[in-house]
């Protein structure tokens, strides 16, 4: 008989893969820590090997200590695709990390956006890097990345993401 701990019961389902039971953690939960440890991220690197004199790439990764591998695993499993990675950290004071992982343009339009746009994000400023994310993601997958206007559109939609509000409500 598997042991399960309270707290895989309180944050996952039962999946069953070749008569085997895996816990696997909820949609739910996968949300939650999104908002509190992920990011959507969108880089645009200037290179002349493209027509429109940049590269557009869409990501989406959560970050955590080596010793929350299987967590990583278990959102991985969840979500069906990319991959977990150890990311040496460098810097003094920082633990070792792991890190999930999409960048397949296809796995994001397809998978990820669907996923946050069913169960959506708590925080704030999370939902609006996702909105802002969503509105690249569809320049991506109608090819408007691959003309310059559709570039410089990106960038400044990419600018408008991750900016920290100052101040107080």
């Amino acid at each position: 008989m598997n042991t399960v701990t309270r707290s895989q019961l309180r944050h996952s389902t039962r999946s069953y893969n070749r008569g085997r039971t895996k816990p696997m953690v909820s949609a739910e939960y996968v949300v939650g820590l999104t908002d509190g440890e992920g990011c959507f991220y969108v880089n645009v690197p200037t290179s002349s090997r493209y027509r429109a004199g940049a590269k557009v790439e869409l990501s989406f990764y959560i970050k955590m200590q080596e010793q929350d591998r299987e967590l990583l695993e278990q959102v991985k499993q969840q979500l069906g695709c990319g991959a977990v990675y150890f990311q040496k950290e460098k810097r003094r004071n920082h633990a070792q990390c792991y890190r999930y992982t999409v960048g397949s343009h296809r796995d994001i339009i397809n998978i990820i956006i669907p996923f946050f746009k069913t169960y959506s994000l708590h925080s704030a400023s999370k939902q609006r890097n996702f909105t802002l994310f969503c509105e690249i993601a569809d320049l991506v997958k109608n090819k408007t990345h691959l003309t310059k206007r559709g570039v410089k559109k990106i960038r400044a939609l990419k600018a408008l993401m991750n900016q920290r509000t100052i101040g107080f409500a």
